[in-house]
């Protein structure tokens, strides 16, 4: 945010932010345009707006590291490499403010992003006027506004995970983030103090329910392609899923789910984009990363990567697919014979490799790693459904039934019954572990619910009232701006 020294125009989509040097923003050439002519026609607000997903989508943030970072901080991956480029110090839980690799790089390209996408709705209020001399619809703007705000929410929200409180902890009351709701576009514009948890929510669902009013039900190209790497309604709704899951907020995870969730087997929505589950698990992370199970995810090209220390594919295979940082805890999820059973196709991810390790091949389309980023699978509403039910309907009968809807798919056995709603509860998160192994979803599960970050090989769990459980805030962000401050323990 304002530790990079934000002097941006309104057509900055350009910065590169890189990796190793390889990242690669953005492919639409919004650079000969000037901030002055940037709004002039919606053919360059359509350019504008595609730039918004290249800066969400960077390496550093939402396009691989994010969702490691979630996953090495629990058991079921264990650190081979020792580097600290590549989520040591966050594997070990020693991060510390002054870290560049994993503490400031993510917080500053994740207020890039932000601030991008404020500087996109600034100029979108400033050139409405003229846009509407030229026919375009107040529908065709806020669809666009919509975009802008689905984004920005999925940037808070995935800030908030690893900067701020849980918000069961204290019902939001605790520091949140800097929340920064208009462009910054100039030096002296700093200072800004953490609003709480829960107003930082707020601000989500509100872009969240704007989102969902004004995005399209499916894209007018009605490529899978677009579908699914663009923002639908349907995206804004399973995200507030996800968001009200994270809030506690379970009748309203009921409400949301429900309009894309139909009531029985198969389930599948029946509005906007026909989501359902695919055939097999592993048909879900084949190319061309289209199937509708796949309700968000970011594309790459091999002139669009994610930089080489970013990819997903890299952290969790050896070479040459990729470095190979993090091989499968032995005594971790893996063992999990009974609810995990050898039969599931979800367990044909897992190789053995020539050092007698177990590595994780969910993602293995390399060396460029051009794996499309899941970010949201109605597997995940599935899941979010079925304990919302069980937590407000107790041992709920079509809880069960989504539980075996994922189990099943891959070829796990169906549970039966279990005898009460906190059995059935636990077997919902046990079959998120599995689904979500890599995307990113352990850590995240774990601190919502206050419950510990397990230990692993000679790292100790991280309790909930720990100051390891949370990250600093950067030093470099406490450096310019003033009213931030520094979570407890730093």
């Amino acid at each position: 945010m304002k530790s990079i020294k934000i002097f941006l125009l309104s057509s900055a989509f350009l910065l590169s932010l890189s990796s190793c040097n390889e990242d690669l923003l953005n492919t639409v050439p919004v650079t000969s345009f000037s901030d002055l002519t940037v709004f002039d026609n919606i053919d360059r607000v359509e350019q504008q707006a595609t730039g918004l997903y290249a800066s969400v989508k960077n390496g550093n943030f939402l396009g691989g590291r994010n969702y490691v970072y979630h996953e090495i901080r629990c058991e079921n991956f264990l650190n081979e490499t020792a580097n600290n480029v590549t989520g040591f110090s966050v594997w070990n839980h020693t991060v510390q403010p002054s870290n560049v690799n994993d503490v400031t790089n993510l917080w500053n390209t994740a207020y890039l992003a932000i601030n991008r996408v404020n500087v996109f709705l600034d100029g979108m209020d400033a050139n409405t006027a003229k846009l509407k001399t030229q026919g375009v619809s107040d529908a065709t703007l806020n669809a666009y506004r919509a975009e802008a705000r689905f984004l920005r929410a999925l940037s808070y929200h995935s800030l908030l995970q690893l900067y701020a409180s849980p918000y069961n902890d204290g019902n939001g009351a605790k520091p949140g983030l800097p929340l920064q709701l208009k462009g910054n576009v100039a030096a002296g514009e700093n200072d800004l103090a953490r609003s709480t948890v829960a107003e930082v929510y707020a601000v989500i669902v509100d872009d969240l329910n704007f989102a969902e009013a004004n995005l399209p039900e499916t894209r007018a190209a009605g490529t899978a392609v677009v579908n699914s790497t663009r923002a639908v309604k349907n995206a804004a709704i399973a995200l507030k899923s996800r968001v009200f899951l994270h809030m506690g907020r379970y009748a309203d995870v009921v409400t949301e789910a429900n309009k894309i969730v139909s009531a029985t087997a198969p389930f599948a929505s029946a509005i906007g984009v026909k989501h359902t589950l695919a055939p097999t698990a592993s048909e879900v992370f084949k190319t061309p990363y289209t199937h509708v199970e796949r309700i968000f995810s970011f594309p790459f090209t091999d002139l669009d990567l994610p930089g080489t220390q970013n990819g997903l594919g890299s952290y969790y295979n050896p070479g040459p697919r990729g470095i190979g940082d993090y091989s499968m805890n032995p005594n971790g999820l893996i063992k999990d014979s009974v609810n995990w059973v050898k039969e599931d196709e979800r367990r044909t991810f897992i190789f053995k490799n020539t050092n007698n390790k177990f590595y994780w091949n969910k993602f293995a389309t390399g060396p460029q790693h051009l794996d499309y980023v899941p970010v949201i699978r109605y597997t995940e509403v599935l899941l979010n459904l079925a304990e919302a039910k069980a937590r407000t309907a107790g041992n709920d009968a079509q809880a069960l039934a989504l539980l075996n809807a994922v189990r099943t798919r891959a070829k796990g056995p169906a549970y039966s019954s279990f005898a009460t709603a906190n059995d059935l509860i636990e077997a919902i998160l046990v079959e998120r572990q599995i689904e979500f192994l890599g995307e990113g979803f352990r850590g995240i599960d774990q601190q919502r619910l206050l419950r510990s970050l397990p230990g692993k090989a000679n790292v100790s769990a991280i309790a909930a009232a720990s100051p390891a459980y949370l990250w600093p805030i950067p030093a470099g962000e406490l450096l310019v701006n003033k009213k931030c401050t520094q979570n407890p323990g730093y």
